[in-house]
């Protein structure tokens, strides 16, 4: 996960924070190490208190609701296909109310 993140960041820069549940893959020692490596605080949310997380929880609601549920993988190039496009349609096509109706931000 810490070399994806790596890839993320150099992509898009550095993040201040990280928000995350605690989930297993995100509370090792990997992980930790990482934080204090990069500099970057990780805010773990409270069990059982996902809105504290809404955004990640909207959005996640979305691609089940709008990818996950309505498509049957065969296999993982497919699903790899398929949550692509979803994504590419989600981040360049559809408006966002966050953006006051734009479908992405003004460069």
């Amino acid at each position: 996960m810490t070399r994806e993140l790596d890839t993320v960041i150099r992509q898009r820069g550095k993040p201040e924070m990280i928000v995350s549940d605690n989930g297993t893959e995100v509370t090792s020692h990997a992980v930790l190490a990482w934080c204090q490596d990069t500099a970057i605080e990780w805010h773990y949310i409270a069990p059982g208190k996902p809105m504290q997380n809404a955004f990640v929880e909207s959005f996640n609601g979305r691609l089940r609701d709008e990818c996950l549920n309505e498509n049957l993988f065969s296999n993982l190039d497919e699903a790899r296909t398929i949550i692509e496009n979803w994504r590419k349609d989600y981040n360049t096509t559809r408006p966002h109310t966050s953006l006051g109706g734009r479908s992405r931000p003004i460069m």
